[in-house]
C-alpha cells in the first residue's frame, strides 16, 4: 500500500511538472540570429547571438553582434520581466531596458538613452520553443529611424 502511494505520488508530481512547463514555455537559453528569415533594416546592428540565463530571481541577457558597421557588440541586461527599467551595459543607443510578459508566449522590451525612448518591441515564441521573432522599431544615433523583424532559432 505504501510503495503504490509513493509511485502514485511521483508520477503526479512528474505529470505536474509536466503541465508547468507546457503552460509556461521558456525564452531561457541560446538563440542564434537565421538571417534568411529575418527582415534587417539596412545599416543597422545584428544581434547574431542571444543568451537568456537565470540570475538568482533575475534573468540574465547577453548580447553578441556587429554594428552598423560591421564592428563586433556585446552588452548586457539583468532584471526581470516586469515593466521596470533595468540598466544595460555595452549598448551605445540605450543605457536601460525594460521587458514584460504579455502572453505566455510574447514578451515586450523598451530600451531607453536617459529617458528617451530609443527602441521598442516585441519578442515572440513559436508554440514549441524552437524559435523566437524579435520585432522592433525606433530611432538610431543618427536619428534616422527603423524597423526590423529578426528571426532566432534556439541552439
Amino acid at each position: 500500500m505504501k510503495a503504490r502511494t509513493i509511485v502514485l505520488t511521483l508520477a503526479l508530481c512528474f505529470i505536474g511538472t509536466g503541465v508547468c512547463f507546457a503552460q509556461n514555455p521558456s525564452f531561457m537559453g541560446t538563440w542564434k540570429l537565421n538571417e534568411a528569415k529575418s527582415k534587417l533594416a539596412p545599416g543597422a546592428a545584428k544581434n547574431n547571438t542571444v543568451v537568456y540565463e537565470p540570475a538568482g530571481d533575475n534573468v540574465k541577457v547577453t548580447i553578441d553582434g556587429t554594428d552598423g558597421a560591421g564592428n563586433p557588440t556585446h552588452n548586457e541586461w539583468t532584471g526581470k520581466f516586469d515593466g521596470n527599467d533595468y540598466p544595460v551595459t555595452g549598448d551605445p543607443n540605450s543605457d536601460t531596458r525594460s521587458l514584460e510578459r504579455r502572453t505566455v508566449h510574447k514578451i515586450g522590451f523598451t530600451a531607453k538613452k536617459g529617458k528617451k525612448v530609443t527602441t521598442t518591441g516585441t519578442i515572440i515564441l513559436s508554440p514549441d520553443g524552437k524559435s523566437r521573432t524579435v520585432i522592433s522599431s525606433g530611432t538610431d544615433a543618427q536619428g534616422n529611424k527603423f524597423k526590423s523583424t529578426a528571426v532566432y532559432d534556439k541552439q
